[in-house]
């Protein structure tokens, strides 16, 4: 097996992938507790693309009312509709699927919907009765005159109207929930000590609209924040806090900031993926030559403290070009060309073993914490690993309140796939990363992928093996790249 070779480092992306296998002082209570109000921090993008953003309150007595607030635009300053949802919420055992989370059953009472323009209120009563049965086709007359602020009932329990699935509407996402709390520092001078951050997960959405409608969540989608308990500052929080069906929040106006994906990037928090993942990721982009590296750490847990296996995979990528149909995204085209993998466990070392001479690797020479390349037998048939591979990718770059700059890669197709052709391009993005160093800035720090510093009885950072775990062939799913 090949030897491991070094990772190059800039001292804060070392520094931000400890803090994340350190737990980053995450707690999280089984079962969680959902009272008062949760909003969004910002416009987000589901699948579709739609843009919107949720402010959701859970009452004692099991109650819950949501808004969600769609728009035309990707900055969420340009209202389309409103909708109000009122149901109620049970919370039942921790999932024995996605291990951190809740499972939970929720009973919807009513869903309104408010129009905040002609062209909103045309276009949701042609999808509404084009694709509804007979009880919804009359929704709203053709030529119906808007009228601002007017509430159309959309579901009724008690009638037992439901005129939601034109919008691909579904509350699946109460069906998995967790609740997050850390300490961020405060960032303000002559300040000392920290602030409690509270963050609700709900389950995802998933990327194709035929399937959202049934789908039953295995991961989440970006966190909502207390509205008591948020990041500061957070020019978005209070704005939401306030709105409602009628009042839909329009958020500040934000530069649109051109796509500079050289440098290093860092993931900013375990990410769970659907098919029980949880991940940390870093990339490097080298601009002169448009070629990039990635490494990705497999874990077992929502905390990613207890790794399963690491994924290396490099090659090049195409110049960006404006997205036509995410607005404010653009779109790149990524080869992937060779691929090392590190197992961490003796079941993937057995199953590795184990696999059609000549598929993956060098025949029965797996070894547990030892990398081996996998581009001469053209990837790896036992992890669907293909190679070489093309991917149709989104990309989007911000900045946060605090000036950092934040890359936005698409989200992974909900069933395992992979976007490997133009019509499999994402609409929608995974969890930020954010940038730790920038394209000329220098690598002098070098660690091995399996091992991150521990100081030693001298003082001196040595070098400790990660855990190993065990839900190999369940993650396996989300990485397929045939």
């Amino acid at each position: 097996a090949a030897a491991e070779p070094p990772l190059r480092w800039e001292p804060r992306c070392r520094q931000q992938l400890r803090h994340l296998q350190d737990g980053a002082r995450i707690a999280a209570r089984l079962p969680p507790r959902l009272e008062g109000r949760w909003v969004s921090t910002g416009c987000e993008v589901r699948p579709g693309p739609e843009f919107l953003t949720r402010s959701y309150l859970f009452y004692a007595n099991r109650l819950f009312k949501a808004y969600q607030f769609y728009y035309w635009d990707p900055s969420c300053r340009d209202p389309s509709y409103s909708l109000v949802i009122k149901g109620k919420l049970r919370l039942r055992q921790a999932s024995w699927i996605t291990r951190g989370a809740t499972e939970a059953d929720y009973h919807l009472h009513k869903v309104g919907i408010v129009f905040h323009s002609q062209k909103a209120m045309r276009e949701v009563a042609a999808w509404i009765n084009q694709t509804s049965g007979e009880g919804c086709r009359g929704f709203l007359p053709p030529g119906r005159t808007w009228a601002p602020g007017a509430l159309y009932e959309l579901l009724s329990a008690k009638t037992e109207r439901d005129c939601t699935a034109a919008l691909g509407f579904a509350m699946h996402e109460l069906s998995l929930v967790r609740v997050e709390q850390r300490y961020e520092p405060l960032l303000r001078a002559q300040q000392s000590g920290s602030r409690l951050v509270e963050e609700l997960y709900l389950g995802d959405i998933h990327t194709d609209w035929l399937e959202r409608l049934h789908y039953r969540p295995t991961g989440y989608q970006r966190p909502m924040q207390s509205a008591l308990h948020h990041v500061h500052p957070c020019p978005a929080c209070g704005i939401i806090y306030r709105a409602d069906e009628h009042h839909p929040p329009i958020l500040p106006a934000q530069a649109q900031l051109p796509m500079q994906l050289s440098g290093s990037w860092v993931s900013t928090h375990c990410e769970v993926r659907p098919a029980v993942l949880f991940l940390t990721r870093y990339f490097i982009f080298h601009g002169n030559n448009h070629t990039w590296e990635g490494y990705y750490y497999h874990y077992s847990d929502p905390l990613c403290k207890q790794q399963t296996f690491t994924i290396y995979a490099s090659g090049h990528y195409t110049r960006g070009i404006p997205s036509s149909k995410v607005r404010g995204g653009t779109e790149l085209a990524f080869k992937v060309t060779q691929a090392r993998v590190t197992p961490m466990d003796q079941v993937t070392v057995m199953m590795l073993n184990s696999s059609e001479p000549g598929s993956c690797g060098l025949t029965s020479s797996w070894s547990a914490g030892v990398e081996q390349d996998i581009t001469p037998t053209n990837g790896c048939l036992a992890l669907g690993i293909k190679l070489p591979h093309m991917e149709y990718e989104l990309f989007k770059t911000e900045q946060d309140t605090q000036d950092r700059s934040l890359l936005y890669v698409g989200e992974r197709p909900t069933d395992g796939s992979s976007p490997d052709s133009p019509d499999k391009r994402p609409t929608s993005y995974q969890a930020p990363l954010i940038q730790c160093a920038g394209a000329s800035e220098e690598f002098s720090n070098y660690v091995s992928l399996k091992y991150l510093g521990k100081k030693d009885a001298n003082g001196n950072e040595a070098l400790k093996p990660l855990p190993v775990a065990f839900l190999l062939f369940i993650a396996l799913l989300f990485l397929r790249w045939d």
